[in-house]
């Protein structure tokens, strides 16, 4: 009976089955996300948007830490940060389930807490980009910190869309919390070095390659044991027994000399 190989469980219809189960609960769980946005969004008008702010300085001020990432100042605003929440937000729940559900906790509250000690006293900070921000960041330094296959796919990818958001967390344009940003990518890094192994590393695909270079080292170390030794390696097994005597040795017949 031939036991199953991490090629043989990879590409087996239950683990493909749960494989795509988990990335529709992923998409599902960030479109969800956005539709709540959304929702928040269109309700705005009939509420005191302000006081859900992150307020720096202010005691008060510390109420937006749990409220601002549900706010945004227009629909552009909520447009870029719903694209992008809902594909890192797909590509971190697909790839890292455990470690993006423990990691969100942290990215919101850094993200919150960053732009109420950094911000400007007066300012008011609010919208989802700081998890966006924490969101990548976890995605791309945890490609770094796995290094299997799949992880520096979605690192490479995360990078490939947002990568400029290595350059947001600092302050460049004018109206834009940085602050925030900064926050949530610190909740992203720390959430990666925390819960780099929370999650399994997928089975390891095994190209046919490989198996070729196995099937030679087997033959190479067969052909080894078959092939003699040299002759110095080789055990003499029977000793010719030595004379006890001279007459024993037998005598040695001297051929008379040439004329």
């Amino acid at each position: 009976m031939k036991l199953p190989t991490d090629a043989d469980i990879l590409d087996s219809p239950a683990q493909r089955q749960a494989d795509k189960r988990r990335w529709l609960r992923a998409f599902n769980l960030s479109l969800g996300f956005v539709l709540l946005l959304t929702a928040v969004f269109l309700s705005q008008p009939y509420f005191d948007v302000e006081r859900w702010t992150v307020t720096p300085g202010a005691a008060a001020g510390l109420l937006g830490v749990l409220g601002a990432p549900l706010l945004h100042g227009s629909f552009e605003h909520l447009a870029a940060n719903a694209i992008s929440l809902l594909m890192l937000g797909t590509l971190a729940g697909g790839m890292y389930p455990r470690a993006t559900v423990r990691a969100l906790p942290l990215i919101w509250l850094g993200s919150g807490l960053a732009a109420w000690l950094l911000g400007d006293t007066g300012s008011h900070h609010l919208g989802a980009s700081g998890l966006t921000h924490g969101l990548m960041f976890m995605v791309f330094l945890l490609g770094l910190l796995r290094r299997d296959r799949p992880a520096v796919a979605a690192s490479m990818a995360a990078f490939l869309f947002y990568g400029g958001m290595l350059l947001t967390v600092l302050p460049r344009e004018p109206g834009v919390s940085w602050q925030a940003h900064l926050g949530g990518a610190i909740g992203g890094v720390v959430a990666a070095w925390l819960f780099s192994r929370l999650d399994p590393q997928p089975p390891r695909k095994r190209y046919s390659w490989e198996d070729e270079d196995e099937i030679d080292a087997r033959a190479e170390a067969t052909r080894a044991e078959l092939e003699p030794g040299a002759p110095e390696d080789v055990p003499v097994i029977w000793h010719r027994p030595e004379p006890a005597d001279d007459e024993e040795r037998g005598v040695v017949l001297r051929f008379p000399p040439r004329k």
